[in-house]
């Protein structure tokens, strides 16, 4: 599965105050500052309530077992489904074949908001049978105990509801061209929602196969399933479809859409490895010439990952799906992948370049899951990360090998590598092998840890063994296991027996049993360096708590790669930094000045330098950028700033840092700068030095900014990403043309909506300034019309980002409150609007109030096991900066106390606003003291802006 949300990319655009009167702004707001300061020393330890939450989230519910006995494994299913279009209804039947492997008299599966109406086993009577809501159990009880080896049939006719969510089998509805309303059923099923759909064993070890039949309407509907259809019966208003039975599968991989979608489709090479196959994409009739894309881009990463495993594709086609309403972003189902339109859909007329790269992304991670996910899985969902963290590295492996141009390896860093790195780094964070049971648990699991450090430590283990290694590895592990389940040890053994003098399992456990990751620390001596390692917290006030417990002691078996001054020649060397011992020695030549550590940024740690170390790599840097490559300047800027901002560096080292920006020209350095521009500005702006950062930070901008332009480069992908990151990082940080610009764009289009639209690339930020310099509130609502009648799905995210750009609170809460209906903002995109308008700094507190006071409505909407609704707290709260804010927080946990998938969530929004509160008493003074101490020379030097 693929993550829709916040982790995926940095929102680059915030909201801009009103510069006129920001010297006013900022006395008053200071000195609301200064007390919060106050209040900080007088009223609060930093984490005085940290273990109480720490133990509540480690509680467990003992005395429940929320896992399905292991009597009985299933080795088939015959599911017969009849879903009713018009009602939003379904009635289903099955029969289950099973194995008794332990005597007993209970059958008992999983089942739940389904109305269970006739159950039998064959040859055995029924005593009775009951559901257990708690644990979504149907409990069966026999009248006779099943012996060892026993094989019986079980047969349950079963009826649900299919409105009104977006798991389990649901109904989704679109308009067609005419305008008429469409109806479709389709299905989620991971990672719990199966037994919402049908009685079944829903846990990933119980694979069986699947013999599913769908009844349709007649005519222009049909139905689609995991594997190809066999045989089409016609009933007069309906007609049965009847599928091939699939492979050996988890319940959570079975999939059935109902629907009138047109359809495109291509064959995938196999190259001699398997049979060539099918591949069809399906969307709805008036966007079916969309597909093209999704079909030219997933059948070459298809046939990269053939020969990239080595294995042969063990099902006969590979379907795609584009759904008007999708919880996640796509769906890994085996055989018949699903899609939000957004991550399917591509039309150059509305796709921007990040639209074509994230579907790419999209479609390259589930596709990966074909094998790595589907063909093996994860015994349980404790390793999750082995489907989502391989996935997710993989994905852009393959979008690399079919677009090269698109610099995919290096920006692996700055989409998936560092925002876990802010995330672990947090006493909130979890072990990448953690212990779920209940569905909430289970739900919350899919997250960063999961996917982005899960990726970032395959990445680390892939360079620590070689590719070669690794990827022999990867096929032997498919070939052992194929159609079973795995824990973390069966994959690490694969590894092992390639390379087993490199101590792969010692390292691994280092990483995957303890949350975090070290910064090392780097002297210099006389025999070459000195690193030593801790753990690398965010907030310096972390390390006075005592750290959940940890058999490494929160030390790493570290593979480190480095560079020397005098190696231009690029080399590399490295050395394995054992979590047991205390120190490492690099010995070098006296005449190396510097080293650079983690080269490429392929090691999950961060690199502190002494401070002469620093200054000879921004010397080196100002000098000639070219001496580091793209990922190993990304790298500096980012570990630079991070252990700036956890005190553990001067702030004036990331400062200076900044000066060689003048000379950067390509797209992954300029995005880790231009976003921490951004995130320096929003803290520090109700501060004393605000109007000198803004000008500071706008003169880095300035060149970059004029030498890129608005005019979108047709053929030049990473020019177009750069471009947009620079444009929405000068208009957030109020560079007067950049604002202009899009206000005469914005008014442009509003004028003429047909032929004056901007730029794909450039929409979002036009809608999105040009509302914000508005002071009209008929260009909000001609938005807003425009927005009410746009039919592309991507087009509307790009508009609704827009309407979110209001300065008015009271035009925002409309909007909030407007958004909450679906007929207006999808269920999907729900979170989505609520992000946006919180990011803007006048949205923050609509948000946080109506979030507040409508807990019990959207609670019961979304559901507490619905792990985005769950995150949406931190996501609100994260530029909280005051202890007011804090205070109302904790009020809210206090009167709301059940949390579900969202436990993590809160104790991360607790640590966050504390943490801001602390960065702006630790680094404000120097931040400003530098501004208007080294950077002033600068400043006169320039135009003023």
């Amino acid at each position: 599965m693929f993550l829709s949300g916040y982790w995926l990319q940095v929102v680059l655009s915030w909201a801009v105050v009103a510069f006129a009167t920001a010297t006013v702004v900022v006395a008053v707001q200071n000195a609301k500052l200064e007390q919060d300061l106050r209040d900080v020393q007088s009223k609060i330890d930093i984490f005085e309530e940290w273990n109480g939450a720490k133990n509540q989230r480690v509680k467990r519910e003992d005395s429940i077992d929320y896992r399905l006995p292991t009597a009985l494994v299933p080795t088939h299913y015959e599911v017969y489904w009849h879903p009713d279009l018009e009602t939003g209804t379904f009635t289903g039947q099955e029969r289950i074949s099973i194995t008794v492997v332990e005597a007993t008299n209970q059958i008992i599966l999983h089942s739940y908001l389904l109305e269970i109406t006739s159950v039998y086993v064959l040859n055995r009577e029924v005593e009775s049978f009951e559901l257990e809501t708690e644990r979504q159990f149907l409990i069966i009880t026999l009248t006779q105990e099943l012996p060892v080896d026993a094989s019986i049939t079980l047969g349950i006719i079963f009826n649900g509801q299919m409105k009104d969510k977006l798991v389990g089998l649901y109904s989704s509805t679109y308009q067609n061209e005419a305008g008429a309303q469409r109806n479709i059923s389709t299905s989620q099923f991971e990672p719990v929602y199966a037994r919402q759909g049908f009685p079944c064993f829903d846990e990933p070890a119980m694979k069986a196969t699947f013999a599913i039949t769908v009844v349709h309407p007649s005519g222009s509907y049909h139905a689609i399933s995991n594997m190809k259809e066999i045989e089409s019966n016609y009933l007069g208003d309906y007609t049965e479809a009847i599928f091939e039975s699939t492979v050996k599968m988890s319940t959570y991989l079975v999939c059935v859409i109902v629907s009138d979608f047109a359809s495109q489709e291509t064959t995938v090479r196999a190259n001699g490895i398997g049979e060539d196959f099918s591949m069809q994409a399906y969307a709805t009739s008036h966007q079916i010439d969309k597909v093209e894309f999704a079909l030219e881009f997933g059948a070459a990463v298809t046939e990269y990952y053939i020969q990239y495993y080595k294995v042969a594709y063990p099902l006969t086609k590979l379907d795609m799906a584009a759904i008007p309403d999708f919880s996640s972003n796509a769906m890994e189902h085996w055989g018949l992948v699903t899609y939000r339109e957004t991550a399917l859909l591509y039309d150059s007329s509305y796709s921007s370049t990040l639209n074509k790269q994230s579907i790419a992304g999209v479609l390259a991670h589930e596709i990966a899951h074909q094998w790595f996910g589907n063909l093996v899985t994860m015994q349980w969902w404790n390793d999750i990360w082995l489907n989502e963290g391989f996935a997710r590295y993989m994905q852009y492996k393959g979008v690399n090998a079919v677009h090269s141009d698109w610099g995919m390896l290096e920006q692996f860093q700055i989409i998936a590598l560092h925002p876990v790195l802010l995330y672990d780094a947090k006493l909130s964070s979890h072990p990448i092998v953690q212990q779920v049971d209940t569905p909430a648990e289970i739900s919350a699991i899919f997250d960063t840890i999961s996917y982005e450090k899960g990726g970032s430590v395959i990445r680390m283990l892939e360079t620590y063994v070689g590719a070669e290694n690794f990827e022999e590895a990867v096929t032997n592990y498919l070939v052992k296991h194929q159609f079973q389940n795995t824990v973390t040890d069966d994959f690490l053994t694969e590894v092992d027996a390639v390379v087993p003098a490199l101590g792969v399992k010692k390292l691994m456990l280092t990483w995957t049993n303890q949350m975090g990751y070290p910064v090392l620390n780097v002297s210099k001596t006389s025999a070459g360096f000195l690193v030593t390692q801790q753990r690398f917290l965010s907030n310096p006030a972390s390390y006075e708590e005592e750290p959940e417990d940890s058999e490494f002691g929160y030390k790493w078996s570290v593979p480190i790669t480095y560079t020397a001054s005098t190696w231009e020649d690029g080399s590399v060397s490295s050395v394995v930094y054992d979590y047991d011992v205390d120190s490492v020695g690099i010995a070098l030549d006296s005449d190396i000045e510097w080293i650079k550590l983690n080269v490429h940024q392929t090691g999950y740690y961060r690199v502190n330098y002494e401070e002469s170390l620093w200054t000879l790599l921004i010397q080196q840097l100002t000098t000639d950028p070219s001496r580091f490559d793209i990922a190993d300047r990304a790298h500096l800027l980012n570990d630079a700033f991070a252990l700036a901002d956890a005190s553990q560096l001067s702030y004036i080292v990331p400062l200076e840092m900044t000066g060689y920006l003048a000379q950067e020209q390509d797209f992954v350095p300029w995005y880790v700068a231009a976003n921490k521009l951004i995130a320096i500005h929003r803290s520090l702006m109700f501060s004393e030095g605000y109007v000198s950062y803004l000008t500071y930070a706008r003169s880095l901008l300035a060149n970059i900014y004029q030498e890129l332009g608005w005019t979108v480069d047709a053929n030049n992908h990473l020019r177009n990403r750069l471009r947009v990151s620079i444009l929405s990082a000068a208009c957030a940080l109020g560079l007067p043309d950049c604002l202009e610009q899009a206000s005469t764009r914005f008014n442009a289009f509003l004028q003429n909506p047909t032929t004056a639209r901007p730029s794909p690339d450039l929409r979002e930020i036009v809608y999105y300034y040009g509302i914000q310099e508005s002071s009209s509130q008929s260009s909000w609502q001609q938005l807003y019309a425009l927005f009410l009648d746009e039919a592309d799905a991507s087009e509307r995210v790009k508009m609704m980002y827009g309407l979110a750009g209001s300065r008015d609170a009271q035009t925002l809460f409309n909007f909030l409150d407007l958004g909450y209906d679906e007929s207006i903002v999808r269920s999907q995109d729900y979170f989505t609007l609520v992000q946006n308008i919180a990011a803007n700094p006048v949205g923050e507190p609509v948000v946080w109030e109506y979030y507040r006071e409508h807990w019990p409505e959207l609670s019961a909407r979304f559901t507490l096991t619905n792990r985005n609704f769950g995150r949406l707290i931190s996501q609100i709260t994260q530029n909280f900066a005051g202890t007011v804010k804090l205070e109302e927080v904790q009020q809210f946990y206090a009167k709301y106390p059940e949390a579900g998938a969202g436990a993590n969530s809160r104790l991360e929004a607790v640590e966050t606003i504390k943490y801001n509160i602390e960065w702006l008493a630790r680094n404000r003074a120097d931040i400003t003291d530098w501004l208007s101490g080294t950077a002033s020379p600068l400043l006169t030097a320039k135009n003023q802006l």
